[in-house]
């Protein structure tokens, strides 16, 4: 039985337009048009709430779904399904799920007979847990946490200080840059990635995106209209990204240059960055709009895609103004990685193709490629789920066109393959897999790493899937950082949690698929269906708000989601 991820969108606004998802016209795998054709930190030990989840991502109850072997998806009633089709899984239940009414006496015998099971087939304490990935990790994954703390290291979103190695001191920093705690808003992100490509020694102040919860009352003193990104830099306030960026470039003179100094250079990068407005303004009105007949928007879009794509092709190297980097690249990184995400989800368009696939894109193509050879870039970069998820409600929702529905289901973990073992590459095709984000015992070792690091919290926070809803409400449909977990199965997701980690960590499946049955034939047993099927909603509630690149990267990100879809399916064999 499976529980689709919540599709996140503004209620109203798709109702007031009356626009609904089409029914998948396809089981087998989805292809997509091309050309003219028509995801708080999950490390954080501070931070007790335990931020794996996307703060735009409230509890609601999941509506069931099971994975055929044919591939389709199979809902449970859902009044809500003519208006979001199979990707829609829990808006249409807004109320409180209610907590198990299992008696504290029969719990206390039920967390007995866990540790039993865990016991019996050597799943260790929490401590071991880290022991055993201690082992197994190099001496840079080791060094991550204290790194994290001295502001070294290999950039991460965990970072709250940024000195990059120990030649700079924490008393020489000169920049404050204030950013969203989803590591996602784009104008975030283009400052974020030149203090990383300048290497500019700075601190990270986090702060919620307006639909997402409360702004700090210190930070709105500062910043009245509340908007994001804001930066200190030797005690001046800056509140525009575009201004962050050229101040940075003004100020800083000794690092890396990203604005060229060459006239014609100069002269070349204010056209391409009238390019990418262009480019942005077509992605918006295609992306919010229900495109006509004749395919009017779509062209139009193209249309400036075309032209981006003959820029790239005639730059000698991989970025826009050749060889090296520059604040073009740094401009329009965001709204395209953004626009290969969206236009592949609600449109069907594919931008970004697999390693080796054909595209009328190919300069586009090579483009990303340069971009992910920067740390600075593969630091920010997110995947598609948390692009999708994330840009509706800061749009006012988000128009697909027909035919997109097998492409929402492959991103949303749906389709066969996507987040579900055995992980099919690239995502059958749609989404490129991070080849330099190491090899797939690199991605376990990093999912094992975030969850082991912060697990009670981790735990709590995933048992707010069989809470309650919390008050007040914010923009965002389903965010809901007041959620209150359900304490009295916290201790059988805590089980379920380090049953993973063991199986991310071992070859050894056997005795992992062993632990895990027993596991859910003892809270079936003991707490009859209610019980087991909480545990199953707070481990799909902790899958669908894995935050790329928040909470760790996507390869790290695809092993968790299918390893809790693994969990979910004993659950409710």
């Amino acid at each position: 039985m499976r529980f689709p991820p919540y599709y996140c969108v503004l209620l109203i606004r798709l109702l007031e337009r009356s626009s609904a998802f089409p029914s998948p016209r396809s089981t087998g795998s989805p292809r997509a048009t091309s050309g003219t054709s028509p995801s708080l930190a999950l490390a954080s030990q501070e931070n007790r709430q335990a931020s794996i989840v996307h703060p735009a991502w409230g509890r609601h109850r999941h509506s069931v779904c099971r994975s055929q072997t044919s591939g389709t998806a199979v809902c449970a009633s859902n009044p809500f399904q003519s208006l979001f089709g199979n990707v829609a899984s829990s808006i249409s239940n807004i109320q409180q799920q209610g907590m198990t009414n299992i008696r504290p006496d029969k719990i206390s015998e039920l967390k007995a007979l866990t540790a039993q099971v865990l016991s019996s087939h050597n799943i260790g304490s929490w401590d071991e847990v880290r022991s055993a990935l201690s082992s197994k990790q190099t001496s840079e994954e080791r060094n991550f946490r204290s790194n994290l703390g001295k502001g070294y290291g290999k950039p991460s979103p965990l970072h709250k200080l940024r000195l990059f190695d120990e030649s700079n001191d924490e008393e020489d920093v000169r920049v404050t840059l204030f950013r969203d705690s989803a590591s996602w808003c784009p104008y975030c992100q283009k400052v974020w990635m030149t203090l990383e490509q300048k290497r500019i020694p700075y601190r990270i102040e986090k702060v919620n995106m307006r639909c997402y919860g409360d702004k700090p009352a210190s930070f709105l003193a500062m910043q009245p209209n509340g908007n994001i990104p804001v930066a200190i830099i030797d005690g001046v306030t800056y509140n525009q990204s575009n201004d962050i960026m050229y101040a940075l470039e003004e100020r800083f003179p000794d690092h890396e240059p990203l604005v060229p100094n060459d006239p014609k250079q100069r002269m070349k990068s204010q056209e391409l960055l009238r390019l990418e407005r262009q480019i942005f303004s077509a992605w918006m009105y295609w992306l919010t709009s229900g495109d006509s007949r004749d395919g009017r928007l779509q062209e139009s879009f193209v249309s400036v895609l075309n032209d981006v794509e003959a820029e790239l092709s005639a730059t000698k190297g991989g970025f826009f103004l050749g060889k090296k980097a520059s604040i073009v690249d740094m401009m329009f990184a965001p709204f395209l990685e953004r626009m290969c995400a969206s236009m592949l989800f609600f449109k069907g368009f594919q931008i970004r193709v697999a390693p080796g696939e054909k595209t009328n894109f190919p300069a586009v193509n090579r483009w990303f490629d340069a971009m992910e050879t920067l740390e600075s870039y593969q630091l920010t970069k997110s995947d598609y789920y948390t692009h999708c998820w994330d840009l509706p409600p800061q749009l006012g929702g988000c128009v697909p066109e027909d035919g997109s529905q097998p492409f929402q289901n492959a991103i949303n973990g749906i389709q066969p393959g996507s987040w579900h073992l055995p992980l099919a590459p690239n995502n059958g095709g749609l989404e490129p897999d991070w080849m330099w984000a190491g090899d797939e015992g690199a991605a376990k070792r990093e999912a094992v790493e975030r969850i082991s690091g912060n697990s009670q919290a981790i735990a709590k926070f995933a048992s707010r899937g069989a809470g309650s809803t919390g008050f007040p409400r914010y923009g965002a449909p389903l965010a809901d950082p007041n959620a209150v977990s359900n304490e009295s199965i916290q201790p059988f997701v805590d089980a379920s949690l380090k049953i993973i980690s063991q199986k991310l960590l071992e070859n050894n499946v056997s005795n992992c698929d062993e632990a895990m049955k027993d596991l859910a034939s003892v809270l079936k047993k003991g707490g009859g269906g209610e019980l087991v099927e909480q545990v199953a909603l707070s481990l799909a509630y902790l899958r669908d708000r894995v935050g790329v690149p928040r909470d760790m990267r996507l390869p790290a990100a695809r092993q968790l989601r299918a390893h809790l879809n693994w969990a979910i399916d004993f659950c409710e064999q």
